[in-house]
């Protein structure tokens, strides 16, 4: 394991010296019946439909779910449709989306996982088309196996990965690029096993992920730890290390710090909304999401969750955005991904 000084690879560091690039805004004229219904002065927002570009049960369905349940709790939005468009690591909902151009009553939540995906699935829609909304968490990854696991420590797993990598498949609820796929990468770098020899199975989604575990398909799995954290709990499965700089409250589990290993990094999640909207109609998803924020449902879904609130919105989040575009696409050239 290497002794030089710490690399944390959290949203903002993933590499350096990039430059941010394109301002992600979108703007113009609505199409399908211009604006969701609704305002602050006008009661709760109708006709909201907001995407989750992957399957039930996965970190980013449970966000949007729990966005929803606290803009109906605020009286932000009523009636909210949470739908599900699975593939690709998130890009078939991300297609949908920029197709969806001028429809000012869609949202998706997203995060690393689809910025990664735009690139290892070359992806014509990409994320510059989309209006940035909101960054609304960052969330420690887990290295996790099943309950009955043969490995009971980080070290276990480290020594049968590095003597036989390709037989010990590592899951992952992401598409090559994203948070799922990039913590075992950098993680087998840290202790010696060679990134093109990881046996990585990606699965769409944090449902079939766990599935996948709990089938034995895996040796062990990279995901968030909020999509685990329940099944640590009952035994089903067991966290050997957080990719955190201190440990996550509530998860028996020390950072792969604490294991000897130079390694932190955190995944993100936000919103964006299809290109072509008007700045009205961003401006007023910015002060929904924002209040939706400051709710005390919101906080207590971050507490409950053990999401770390990440929050920005608007021209920051564009910025944020592109460079974070820039960063994963550098990591995944020196990886050899791109």
């Amino acid at each position: 394991m290497r002794t030089a000084s710490m690399r944390k690879l959290t949203v903002g560091a993933i590499s350096s010296g990039l430059a941010a690039g394109l301002v992600l805004t979108g703007c113009g004229t609505t199409a399908e019946g211009g604006s969701a219904s609704g305002s602050g002065n006008d009661g709760p927002i109708s006709g909201l439909r907001f995407m989750v570009p992957n399957s039930t049960g996965s970190g980013y369905d449970t966000t949007a779910r729990a966005v929803a349940a606290a803009m109906e709790d605020g009286e932000i939005a009523e009636g909210v449709e949470v739908f599900n468009v699975e593939g690709a690591g998130g890009t078939v909902g991300l297609q949908r989306l920029v197709n969806e151009d001028g429809n000012a009553e869609m949202l998706m939540q997203m995060g690393l996982g689809v910025v990664g995906a735009q690139f290892s699935n070359q992806s014509e829609a990409t994320l510059d088309q989309t209006t940035p909304v909101a960054k609304l968490i960052e969330e420690a990854e887990a290295i996790v196996v099943p309950g009955d696991s043969p490995y009971e420590t980080l070290d276990d797993l480290v020594t049968a990965w590095k003597a036989d990598p390709g037989n010990t498949p590592v899951g992952g609820a992401s598409n090559p690029g994203g948070p799922d796929h990039l913590t075992p990468m950098l993680l087998a770098q840290e202790v010696g096993v060679e990134p093109t020899e990881v046996n990585y199975v990606a699965y769409d989604g944090g449902g079939e992920l766990l599935a996948g575990i709990l089938g034995g398909d895996v040796a062990f799995a990279a995901t968030g730890v909020g999509e685990v954290a329940q099944s640590a709990e009952v035994g089903d499965v067991r966290i050997l290390a957080v990719t955190s700089e201190e440990a996550v409250e509530g998860v028996d589990a020390p950072t792969l710090t604490d294991e000897g290993v130079d390694l932190v990094f955190a995944n993100w999640r936000g919103i964006v909304a299809p290109p072509g909207i008007s700045d009205d109609d961003t401006q007023k998803w910015v002060d929904a999401i924002t209040e939706m924020h400051d709710s005390e449902s919101w906080q207590s879904a971050l507490e409950e969750n053990g999401w770390t609130d990440a929050f920005i919105t608007g021209d920051e989040f564009s910025s944020f955005l592109s460079d974070e575009s820039s960063r994963v696409e550098d990591v995944m050239t020196q990886l050899g991904l791109v």
